[in-house]
């Protein structure tokens, strides 16, 4: 089967500042995508022409096998998009907000109402679907955002588009939202997620790409981009100058150092045994360091070393 969604060559520009430069994209079929990258680096951009709200200055994109300019009614027909602000009508409650988008996506009463009924069962939403909207903390909104656009047939809603979706939300809420994405990608719709939350996308993301500079800056697995683009840290502290002096002297140039605080970072493998070589070779006597600790590579290591050159500013 084609890749949910398919994009090569991507290219925006808004006046004299080019957002998308020549982005490519594939995402296979019920995953969770996650695109990563600094406050402008063009993730909305993004959002906006796969789920054809903008046109691309170049470039094709394919989403759900559908073209994104010849064929923008298909794509719309296959999509959900939740933004990054959830939207809600305070006026009304929880069911009727479900029941109206129900009714405009073109169900008919009856189905609207045993949709409503199953989507508020879905993202634990039944014991308040009869409240306002207003009373709703940021977790129920954004789970009541979710289910809004999962309105149509079970099923007719191949990718879901979520923008930064958790952004202001209190950690228990947070997890909430986790746990529908997951239950989405379950039940075999197509995820791809915007986020500033690094912890999100490692614990979410099938497969994950950085963007910067409008353009791909590395694309893989969680596990991948770590073992690539991060490293374990061995920090070493010494109890004086003397030996942060000797320590020094006994490591190679990729340490770290901070004086201030007579630390090193020796890059490892992260294993046991390299860590026992370590601390053996560099205090042979066992009087130069005085405490030690393991960095874990994470995912806030690789988006800092892809993203360590400025950005300049974007849409």
């Amino acid at each position: 089967m084609p890749p949910a969604i398919e994009a090569t060559g991507l290219t925006k520009t808004y006046g004299d500042l080019r957002v998308l430069d020549a982005l490519d994209l594939h995402v296979p079929r019920g995953t969770v995508f996650a695109l990563l990258g600094p406050n402008g680096a063009g993730k909305t951009t993004t959002v906006r022409i796969l789920a054809t709200l903008t046109t691309p200055d170049a470039g094709h994109a394919r989403v759900a096998g559908h073209d994104v300019v010849t064929a923008r009614s298909r794509v719309r027909r296959a999509i959900s998009l939740t933004g990054q602000f959830a939207a809600v009508d305070e006026t009304q409650t929880g069911a009727e907000n479900l029941w109206t988008a129900a009714r405009l996506s073109g169900l008919s009463r009856p189905a609207a109402a045993r949709r409503t009924t199953e989507l508020l069962d879905r993202f634990g939403l039944a014991e308040a679907g009869g409240r306002l909207t207003r009373t709703y903390s940021g977790g129920m909104r954004r789970r009541l955002d979710l289910a809004a656009g999962l309105v149509r047939d079970p099923g007719a809603t191949q990718v879901m588009f979520l923008d930064e979706p958790t952004t202001g939300l209190d950690p228990r809420s947070r997890q909430e939202l986790w746990q529908a994405v997951r239950e989405l990608s379950d039940a075999g719709t197509t995820v791809f997620l915007t986020t500033q939350y690094l912890e999100e996308a490692d614990r979410l993301a099938d497969r994950i790409a950085v963007l910067g500079r409008g353009r791909t800056l590395a694309e893989g697995t969680p596990a991948e981009l770590k073992a690539r683009y991060a490293a374990h840290r061995l920090d070493v502290t010494a109890p004086d100058d003397v030996s942060y002096t000797l320590l020094t002297e006994r490591t190679g140039p990729a340490a770290t150092r901070d004086p201030e605080t007579r630390t090193l970072g020796i890059p490892t493998d992260g294993t046991a045994a390299h860590v026992r070589e370590l601390l053996d070779t560099l205090d042979p006597g066992r009087r130069d360091i005085a405490r030690f600790g393991l960095h874990t590579a994470t995912l806030d290591d690789v988006f800092l070393t892809l993203t360590a050159e400025k950005e300049p500013t974007r849409v």
